[in-house]
């Protein structure tokens, strides 16, 4: 009896053991290894400083720090005062503006960029419409090291939003009551009292926005190719583009360095948490309220302002774009049209497939991780043996390391795996759905677990104990208690992966091929190849998608009795 208790959860463990190391761990150590190692048996540390030595890179690096920290610095500030007026006054029709304060980082990095530059443009056909377009020929103000930088603001403010509005709702709010009390002003209240509490939460909201921001292709390249500014991902993809597999030794360290420089920065993040800040001795039982007085209807008008120039400016002049027949027009009545709709919905071949492709591989590794997420969530809820426990943290930890890593590195992991025919079989992935696939579970897996860890830390474990004293084996205790349980969490997760998956560009961007193309290079291609237009309608189909599906699940959330954290824009 409990040799076949104990089958299913061995063999439960098993997979998941050898979906880590075939899909999280062996692709990276292929980076490793061939990025430090040569053939020829010349030395990591001759390789790494040959590469170093290179103009190109070093400037490709310092461009890459540079945009990464001062990004980051850009969006701590901004994302951490949207937590706290949010969070932390009593400010009116709060769901709606979070949701509206997540879309940027909802909406892909290559369509952020697409967007604003159609709203500044000198061919913008809404500034056209309005009057306001400046003279043809003056140079777009984006092109540059600024306009990057304002760019990846707007879109990892909300990552930093995300990270302070959770970290600011724990906060007791009897401690800034006591503070007031004992005669501290508001000024002194926050600084004695919110920031050394919060301090750990704005140094993790930092790391992400690096982290991301190290990885970010789509705004770099869109952006600093014409203006001559090439980040390390973007030097990475012209590398491996125009000399294909023949680079993958240089091109394969380049990675590895990245990888190391996102890894060192999650790193620091964490020695950093554990010197700063505060212990709280309670959880918060009431939040903190600070009233606004006569100055709530300035700040709400405040936080318009702010959604209306992130949100509703570009995907405005998107939106111009795609009824125009030619970048440049001004919309008009007479040269409105659907003609780009029809063009990318109906008759271009390469769009139809792009959307078939991405509905594909990010539908599969959305519904793959999510039952992966379950299957995990077995080992987190209840007793498990010490080596269980450490091999599942162990599972979990390269999640969160794959999701750490850029995209560009991943790709180069897939394609140094993959790129010979697999063993046994004689089958090629390369150049294939199935490595794109392959990519977006390793990419996304910490994506996926989240909400569903989220959920099994608010189950009680006595329901555990209870099923095995009753003699309930592993499979029925899955069955008829976790899963019921986790599976909307699950949900939640997959929906998220399909979205981040399906609008995607960096992790594709080294992978697509003729008949692989998914929707993220789609649109950056149309783009770097002058159709405009059709990049403009094929972006605004994306973005429909993407706020119909979160909008859906918002309002479904209750009814799935989703766990609190499970949806970020409901955070």
């Amino acid at each position: 009896m409990a040799a076949r208790m104990r089958g299913g959860e061995r063999l439960t463990l098993a997979a998941l053991t050898a979906m880590a190391a075939g899909l999280l761990a062996l692709p990276l150590l292929l980076v490793a290894r061939q990025g430090l190692f040569s053939a020829d048996g010349t030395g990591a540390g001759s390789r790494v400083m040959a590469v170093l030595a290179d103009p190109g890179v070093r400037r490709a690096t310092v461009h890459s720090l540079v945009t990464a920290g001062g990004s980051g610095a850009f969006a701590l500030v901004i994302g951490a005062t949207l937590a706290a007026v949010l969070c932390l006054s009593d400010i009116r029709a709060r769901g709606a503006f979070i949701f509206l304060l997540i879309l940027p980082m909802m909406i892909p990095q290559h369509v952020t960029a697409i967007a604003w530059l159609q709203a500044t443009g000198p061919g913008s056909p809404l500034l056209g419409s309005l009057g306001l377009a400046p003279p043809i020929g003056t140079p777009n103000p984006l092109y540059s090291l600024g306009g990057i930088l304002v760019l990846l603001t707007i879109q990892h403010a909300p990552l930093v939003f995300l990270v302070m509005l959770a970290a600011l709702k724990q906060i007791p709010g009897e401690l800034v009551e006591a503070a007031r009390i004992a005669g501290a002003s508001p000024y002194r209240a926050l600084r004695r009292v919110l920031l050394p509490a919060a301090g750990p939460a704005l140094i993790a909201a930092y790391a992400l926005a690096v982290v991301s921001t190290l990885g970010n292709f789509g705004i770099p390249a869109l952006l600093g190719i014409p203006a001559r500014y090439i980040t390390l991902p973007v030097l990475i993809w012209r590398q491996l583009a125009a000399f294909g597999p023949g680079m993958l030794g240089e091109v394969a360290l380049l990675s590895f360095l990245l990888g190391v420089v996102a890894i060192a920065a999650v790193l620091v993040q964490m020695a950093l948490q554990r010197r700063a800040g505060a212990r709280l001795t309670s959880r918060a039982r009431r939040p903190i309220r600070l009233h606004l007085g006569r100055a709530r209807p300035w700040v709400e008008a405040a936080l318009a302002a702010y959604v209306a120039v992130t949100v509703v400016v570009p995907v405005s002049a998107l939106f111009a774009t795609s009824l125009v027949p030619t970048y440049g027009a001004a919309l008009t009545l007479k040269t409105a049209t659907l003609a780009n709709y029809a063009e990318v919905l109906l008759r271009q071949q390469v769009t139809l497939r792009a959307f078939a492709n991405s509905a594909l591989a990010a539908g599969g590794a959305a519904v793959t991780l999510a039952l992966a997420a379950v299957a995990l969530s077995a080992f987190l809820f209840g007793p498990a043996r010490p080596g269980v426990r450490r091999l599942v943290t162990g599972i979990v930890a390269l999640g969160e390391i794959s999701y750490a890593v850029p995209g560009v590195v991943i790709s180069i992991a897939f394609i140094l795996a993959f790129l010979r025919p697999l063993p046994l079989v004689h089958l090629s992935l390369y150049n294939t759905l199935a490595i794109i696939y392959l990519a977006y579970l390793a990419a996304f897996f910490a994506i996926a677990l989240k909400p569903v860890g989220a959920a099994v830390a608010q189950l009680d474990e006595a329901l555990d104990a209870a099923a095995r004293v009753a003699g309930a084996g592993f499979g029925q205790r899955f069955r008829r208690i976790l899963f019921p349980m986790v599976s909307p969490a699950a949900l939640s997760g997959a929906i998220i992966v399909f979205l981040t998956a399906y609008n995607e560009v960096t992790v594709s961007a080294l992978l697509w091929s003729n008949g692989t193309e998914t929707v993220g290079t789609t649109i950056f291609n149309y783009e770097d190849s002058g159709y405009t237009t059709l990049a403009a309608a094929m972006a605004m189909v994306t973005v429909a998608v993407t706020v119909g599906l979160m909008a859906l699940l918002n309002l479904l959330a209750g009814w799935l009795r989703l766990p609190e954290g499970a949806l970020p824009w409901r955070a």
